[in-house]
């Protein structure tokens, strides 16, 4: 499975905290689970996508905050729901996650935004990602 296959099923997950909440949740992530494992046979994969998972949901306060602060104008309760979860993963991945530079969290995050969002989402995430790397 490729890295952009890895992070479509991270961004999946993230929308659902959109639409769930505890136990609701953790149901509807194991059943989206279930199904990555018939697509990725990998042990590992799995296990990646859900850790990142997690780690990106429990940093959400934080991640929420920043992109609050860089999207003036827009409340994340406005936003996109598609859009809101692919600013969360790139987010994470410019501001905590080591391994990807910020120009490849934006990129990919324009990409996911052109495959699932809007018209106007790849450029108005791709103009909340380019503040928040500003700061």
């Amino acid at each position: 499975m490729s890295r952009r296959e890895i992070r479509e099923h991270i961004f999946k997950l993230l929308f659902l905290l959109e639409f769930y909440t505890g136990d609701e949740l953790n149901e509807q992530a194991e059943f989206y689970m279930d199904e990555v494992e018939k697509a990725a046979p990998a042990a590992e994969e799995k296990q990646y996508i859900a850790e990142k998972f997690r780690r990106i949901e429990s940093e959400l306060p934080e991640i929420d905050q920043k992109l609050t602060e860089v999207s003036s104008g827009w409340k994340l309760k406005r936003m996109n729901k598609v859009d809101l979860a692919i600013l969360r993963l790139a987010a994470y991945e410019a501001m905590k996650d080591e391994e990807i530079p910020t120009g490849v969290a934006i990129n990919e995050a324009v990409e996911l935004a052109k495959k699932f969002g809007g018209d106007d989402s790849p450029s108005f995430v791709n103009g909340v990602l380019a503040k928040l790397v500003k700061e």
